[in-house]
């Protein structure tokens, strides 16, 4: 069945080039008006998808300015009377090793990803459950899910996003609103001059955009961390180990270090469906252990 988003509405932040302006072109070419958010160039991705015969309305505010984003939601809503989707996009880089860096480059970065995102959910949340339905991604990276040398204040602010999207999912689950994480690789105007050309070339931010739709559709899944590029899409997950239990002796420490090779084992390991699980896992072991 197609993905088809008529009478949907989005909010893409971050959408005045690279992977969100893709993400918005893709979205309006499958019916859905689009608030382009960018703080300088949303006018021209607007008058893209309307030349395309698409509706399209353009916004600057900053993700880091609550009141900014509440307005920009406020400004779909008296346009279009409801918000049904929304793409966390807006990101900048400043990329140094954390030697060299700066605390407020490692603020403004957490600031824009975190706290931008967080700003924009917040402004959406109330709408979402009252008409019970809404689709939620934070974009996160393979940067905050596995590192990258340089990155430090980036890949933080990248898996804060991830915890953000799990609690979030529970939470929404009650009224339809579906929350995921997108993982791109993708060549944009934050990666120019750190890629060779052909690699730049092979990861055009276009081939992310199926995982966006897949994740903001009707019948998307929830609690999912996709990732995608140049034509490829995996799955992430944060997995719990079965774990052993050593008990609380003297000897904790040593016995610990001794089997860590049998903590750390991955045969048998589960996706927890809520943090809940880690302590139901230990709790069980430990009576197990005492013949309960």
């Amino acid at each position: 069945m197609a993905i088809d988003f008529t009478g949907r509405v989005a909010i893409v932040t971050g959408a005045g080039g690279g992977l969100g302006r893709q993400h918005a072109l893709g979205l309006a070419a499958r019916g859905a008006k689009v608030l382009v958010n960018d703080l300088a160039a949303a006018q021209g991705v607007v008058d893209e998808i309307r030349a395309a015969g698409g509706e399209a309305i353009a916004n600057n505010a900053s993700v880091t300015d609550f009141a900014a984003v509440q307005a920009m939601v406020q400004q779909a809503v008296d346009a279009w009377g409801r918000v049904d989707v929304l793409v966390n996009n807006a990101g900048i880089l400043r990329d140094k090793s954390f030697a060299k860096m700066e605390l407020a480059d490692f603020q403004l970065v957490v600031d824009v990803h975190l706290m931008g995102a967080v700003h924009c959910c917040k402004a959406v949340w109330a709408l979402m459950n009252e008409q019970k339905y809404g689709r939620i991604v934070m974009t996160t990276s393979s940067s905050g899910l596995y590192g990258n040398f340089g990155q430090s204040n980036y890949g933080a602010a990248k898996l804060a996003l991830v915890g953000l999207m799990q609690t979030l999912s529970i939470e929404g689950a009650k009224n339809d609103i579906r929350v995921n994480c997108l993982a791109p690789t993708a060549a944009t105007r934050m990666t120019e001059g750190l890629m060779p050309q052909e690699v730049l070339d092979a990861l055009k931010p276009e081939a992310v955009v199926p995982a966006m739709l897949v994740l903001t559709a009707q019948d998307a899944p929830t609690r999912t961390i996709l990732c995608a590029g140049a034509g490829t899409f995996e799955a992430a997950h944060i997995t719990l180990t079965g774990g052993t239990f050593i008990g609380l002796g003297a000897d904790a420490p040593e016995q610990l270090a001794a089997r860590l090779a049998e903590v750390t084992d991955r045969n048998g390991e589960i996706v927890p469906q809520s943090g809940a699980a880690q302590g139901s896992n230990e709790v069980g072991k430990a009576m197990a252990a005492a013949g309960g």
